[in-house]
């Protein structure tokens, strides 16, 4: 069935556990993840990054296909663009039919951030779409938090949420985008995620939670993050199975080894979902 976050989130806030928003860029992508969740009766978030969008397919002529995939499952799916950093497309996204949008404007002072969200906050309304937006500066792998100013401000973020009234509140405490050097675990603030969730008991996100460590997650839950963003992990298990499959032959027609790569990815996605604790959380 097709939804927005916001009931999902608030469930989960509420449960203790996380949902996984996947990053996904076609149908195929967006079936693994949907079948995954399917397989472990899940609420899931398809997540389509504004980048992607735009130098792929476009979100008029993606959402629709999803849309249909999301309604014809027996969870609750979402679809929500991910790092909407453009107003005008953002507002697109809605109307051709996303059930979440980010507003992520956390490049803007302050004030602007809050101004740019609140509007989001209020145009979305329209279409009974959440929101979700961004504190902090959650940076590449490649920058790993090299920078004090990349971590959240707890109470930055506290009043950006009672300004805006968002959703669901991405918060930058040690994760990055990407994919970390082999063997590199991240050390978390969890004291940011303590703060902020205690003062305003709003769903908090991690994004960039591939290779963050089971540990890392798990303690995130446990402190109040019910979102969990995860593209690296999931893209890399099928650039894998592609590896393999022409290793064993380089023949493979084409139809076979895309095909091959929905097992791999729905796997990736089936890890993650049971470690975010949200098996079985399905209405």
């Amino acid at each position: 069935m097709y939804v927005s976050m916001k009931g999902m989130l608030n469930r989960a806030n509420e449960g203790k556990y996380a949902v996984m928003a996947i990053n996904c860029f076609n149908l195929e992508t967006a079936y693994a993840a949907i079948q995954a969740a399917q397989e472990l009766r899940s609420p899931i978030i398809i997540s389509l990054l504004q980048e992607h969008l735009m130098e792929h397919f476009g979100s008029h002529l993606l959402t629709k296909p999803i849309m249909k995939l999301a309604n014809e499952a027996s969870v609750e799916v979402a679809i929500n663009l991910d790092h909407g950093q453009d107003v005008a497309f953002v507002k697109r996204c809605l109307h051709d039919g996303f059930s979440s949008v980010m507003m992520d404007a956390a490049a803007y002072p302050i004030d602007q951030n809050i101004e740019i969200t609140r509007h989001m906050v209020e145009f979305a309304q329209t279409y009974n779409a959440s929101v979700e937006a961004e504190i902090g500066n959650i940076g590449a792998a490649s920058n790993i938090m090299t920078n004090d100013s990349m971590y959240t401000d707890p109470e930055l973020a506290i009043d950006f949420v009672r300004k805006t009234g968002i959703d669901a509140l991405a918060i930058s405490y040690g994760s990055s985008h990407g994919n970390y050097p082999e063997g590199y675990v991240p050390e978390f603030r969890f004291d940011i995620v303590e703060k902020i969730k205690q003062e305003t008991n709003i769903p908090l996100v991690l994004h960039g939670g591939s290779g963050c460590g089971e540990k890392n997650i798990r303690t995130s839950i446990e402190l109040g993050i019910n979102k969990i963003n995860m593209g690296s992990d999931f893209l890399k298990a099928q650039v894998d199975q592609i590896r393999y499959q022409l290793d064993k032959d380089p023949n493979i027609n084409f139809f076979d080894l895309i095909h091959s790569t929905i097992d791999a990815g729905k796997e990736a996605v089936k890890y993650y979902i049971n470690l975010s604790k949200s098996t079985g959380k399905s209405l």
